[in-house]
């Protein structure tokens, strides 16, 4: 599925235009519904080791209402699963992408409460965070904590000499491990999946917690 499915995706990359979609439609159909059987899989392997709300599988189509591209189609297929809120917090997610598949999760875009929390949290104490990331298998995995989207300055309220002004700037908070098209295609991809998602839940568990708490360690949650 995965060689046939990434062929569909070069071609679909080279032919973007709704005419060689609708006379490829069938095979995307086909293509579609294996994708959704691996990612249901995988959902079912990881709920034995998370609470997990849904799987939702990316649509084919792109939104190109305010975008400057205007090709209709992804050139990819992904899923994303979301853990049971609100205690749980954090998200999975699987890119399968001919030479740009990855696993990834994290905290991709918080809400503005979210996001306080999180920086007066660091502003107080990176420990546990610095802990976390530099851990032999976080390393192994993932590398380090990324984030593209942050603010150029201190944002208000924090003190630009603060040490940990970096992780202060993020607006983003997320983690991922990148797969070439061999290691996709082998036997064990559904299980480095599983494993790669289960190395982010050190980084998870300690960010539920903080968000479901308050700045005094008290609960905000029954």
């Amino acid at each position: 599925m995965m060689k046939e499915g990434f062929e569909f995706l070069k071609q679909l990359k080279e032919n973007n235009n709704r005419e060689w979609f609708t006379e490829h439609k069938p095979l995307y159909d086909k293509l579609a519904k294996e994708n959704k059987s691996f990612f249901n899989k995988v959902f079912l392997e990881l709920q034995k080791y998370d609470s997990l709300n849904r799987v939702h599988v990316s649509r084919i189509y792109r939104d190109i209402r305010f975008s400057k591209d205007k090709t209709p189609y992804k050139s990819n297929f992904g899923a994303g699963y979301s853990r049971t809120k609100p205690l749980l917090r954090g998200g999975y997610y699987i890119q399968l992408e001919p030479d740009n598949s990855f696993v990834g999760g994290g905290f991709w875009a918080p809400n503005k409460e979210d996001l306080l929390r999180i920086r007066e949290e660091f502003a107080m104490d990176t420990s546990e965070i610095q802990r976390i990331t530099t851990h032999k298998i976080f390393k192994e995995y993932f590398g380090e904590l990324q984030g593209e989207d942050a603010v150029k300055i201190a944002p208000k309220g924090f003190d630009k000499n603060n040490p940990a002004i970096d992780l202060i700037k993020k607006k983003q908070f997320i983690v991922k491990r990148t797969f070439t098209d061999k290691e996709v295609f082998s036997n064990d991809f559904q299980k480095e999946v599983i494993l790669t998602f289960l190395a982010m839940r050190p980084f998870f568990d300690y960010m539920s917690e903080m968000l479901t708490t308050n700045s005094n360690g008290e609960p905000l949650f029954p």
